[in-house]
């Protein structure tokens, strides 16, 4: 199982935007120019260690070269360590299965909540009407551990992953989690990995779901907190602009949005790293507030979690784009 990476391009390249365009390293060109180098070349660079793995690179990249993985795969083989061997060991364990899937339905519709059992509450009445929820450690894509350094454990459960899901034989699979999508989109096309079921982003779904429904427009500013993993496919951020459209909701201009989104932090706080997750934490908070808007969408669940109490202590209401839609058709209130 290979990375599709061309060096040549990197090497080749006239604007190193992946790095350049990097807010959270700030590399000026020349010292980009010369990280890019050893990079393309299988060599150590300095970029290894300083990576905040928000996968930003991958959207900045023009050529679609994949330089997150190839920074991924160079961490794990050079032996960069982004976590603890005791953290490393815990996170292996924790997301890791040893029993055999047996789905409780097999044929027709699903939405798939990756590990949150929380989603389940979020994934009802009209919008999901017809869908059957599947989500747990077996279905699951395992891309988080990518934020450290562990690229072989997702190809290793790759097979394991795919092969569960087809058990459910789904007609149609709807991937709630960004993250979840970024496998079947990013990961595996980049590793040459067949998916041989249909699958749907999320904020697809719910944009042609509402374009069938009487909808009002709620008329409200929003500031969103664009995940990491929405990083790896660009496309899925016009379509939510889509959905807000259609719903009467204005994504308000701020700084740490679009190109330019930070994380949530919450990847730091799981490799014991509280300063890095609290500067990202109140970077975005501060542009939240300082942004006019009255709510702040999430679509990943961990950044909710993250980040939504600290939300409400600055007045502003937190909510999901799921629920927000939900809001349109009528069937829920905040």
């Amino acid at each position: 199982m290979m990375l599709k990476f061309n060096p040549d391009l990197c090497l080749n390249c006239t604007t190193y935007s992946c790095l350049t365009k990097c807010i959270n390293l700030n590399y000026d060109f020349d010292s980009a120019k010369e990280e890019k180098r050893k990079i393309a070349l299988g060599e150590y660079s300095r970029v290894l260690e300083e990576c905040y793995t928000c996968y930003g690179c991958e959207e900045y990249c023009e050529f679609n070269n994949h330089p997150f993985y190839r920074m991924a795969e160079l961490q794990e083989s050079l032996g960069v360590k982004k976590v603890s061997d005791e953290t490393k060991a815990a996170l292996l364990q924790r997301y890791d299965v040893s029993s055999e899937f047996i789905p409780k339905k097999v044929g027709g519709k699903f939405v798939h909540i990756c590990l949150f059992p929380e989603v389940k509450d979020l994934v009802k009445g009209k919008l999901f009407e017809g869908y059957d929820v599947v989500r747990g450690r077996h279905v699951f894509c395992n891309m988080l551990y990518l934020h450290y350094g562990m690229v072989s454990v997702v190809k290793e459960r790759a097979e394991r992953t795919i092969s569960n899901i087809m058990k459910l034989q789904p007609d149609e699979l709807i991937l709630y989690h960004d993250e979840c999508y970024a496998f079947y989109k990013s990961f595996a096309e980049a590793y040459g990995i067949e998916v041989p079921f249909p699958y749907t982003h999320l904020f697809e779904f719910l944009y042609q779901r509402l374009k069938e429904m009487e909808v009002r427009e709620l008329g409200v500013k929003v500031a969103y907190q664009r995940n990491c993993s929405n990083r790896f496919i660009a496309e899925t951020d016009r379509t939510l602009d889509r959905i807000f459209e259609l719903i009467g909701v204005e994504r308000v201009e701020r700084e740490f949005d679009r190109e330019r989104a930070i994380c949530c932090g919450a990847p730091f706080v799981l490799s014991d790293e509280p300063e890095k997750a609290e500067e990202l934490q109140r970077k975005n908070i501060d542009d939240m507030v300082s942004s006019n808007a009255e709510y702040v969408v999430f679509n990943c669940p961990m950044c909710y979690t993250t980040l939504a109490e600290k939300v409400r202590k600055n007045g502003l209401k937190p909510v999901m784009v799921s629920e927000l839609c939900r809001m349109a058709i009528g069937e829920v209130d905040y």
